[in-house]
């Protein structure tokens, strides 16, 4: 079986469930040791048991993307019980709900602070230590934000979530551009409604069916639609593609 990211180090954030388990599944399968951060570990240690139950190879680590400060720490962690990180994908996230004229400060600043300031930091992190441990310099640094069509297509209600994936997508071109010569590969996935934890309730919901009537395809997407472009943005083809923002919605914007 092929193994395109065979002897990579992959870390992937907001592991515990929905995409970031799903992406840290792909990864694994491809080759990749992968390193599981999220708040929640006790949900961590079921993704990994399942990741090498599999065959692949896998550890947790416990991270909140919003305290900056730790972010350091845990992926010195993940080096020094995988190996030297190529590989980060940046998916922790949170809903952000609420309209305009209620939502409270706290959490219009805790979405940024997860959504936006963590994507920063995390990708920073990573690429300090993709520059000094050699996976910049051999072409193989890897960073993917995990962003929204809520980057570009207004959602009424998600005034906060959107605009932290717009953020998202404008950081994603910066630190592509800043990087560019540094080899390390930059780029922002937008991915339209899949159904997760944080979405379920609403698409079982009266306005959440009406809203899924409304797109051309009227259904969701699932998380193995992004497996190709996963792979496409990690592995050796990324070496010529950065500050690229990649959007996989079943044409529900359109």
């Amino acid at each position: 079986m092929d193994k395109p990211l065979a002897g990579h180090v992959a870390v992937v954030t907001g592991a515990s469930s929905g995409l970031g388990l799903h992406f840290a599944q792909v990864l694994a399968t491809a080759g990749a040791a992968v390193a599981l951060m999220a708040r929640r570990t006790d949900r961590l240690a079921a993704g990994v048991e399942a990741i090498t139950a599999a065959g692949g190879v896998a550890q947790a680590f416990k991270l909140d993307v919003a305290d900056a400060a730790t972010i350091g720490p845990a992926l010195d962690a993940a080096q020094d019980t995988l190996g030297p990180i190529a590989i980060m994908i940046n998916n922790a996230g949170v809903g952000g709900e609420g309209l305009a004229l209620e939502i409270p400060v706290e959490v219009w600043d805790d979405t940024f602070a997860v959504n936006v300031r963590g994507v920063f930091f995390g990708a920073r992190e990573a690429a300090r230590r993709m520059l000094d441990n050699g996976q910049a310099a051999a072409g193989q640094a890897r960073i993917v934000n995990i962003a929204s069509i809520g980057a570009h297509t207004v959602l009424p209600g998600l005034a906060a979530y959107c605009a932290s994936k717009a953020a998202v997508t404008q950081m994603t071109r910066v630190l592509a551009r800043e990087w560019a010569r540094q080899q390390i590969a930059v780029n922002a996935l937008c991915p339209g409604y899949i159904e997760t934890e944080l979405n379920a309730h609403w698409f079982k919901a009266e306005g959440g069916e009406k809203q899924l009537r409304g797109w051309p395809r009227r259904r969701l997407m699932d998380a193995e639609d992004l497996d190709e472009a996963l792979m496409m943005l990690t592995g050796p083809g990324a070496r010529h593609i950065t500050g690229s923002i990649i959007t996989l919605d079943d044409g529900q914007t359109l």
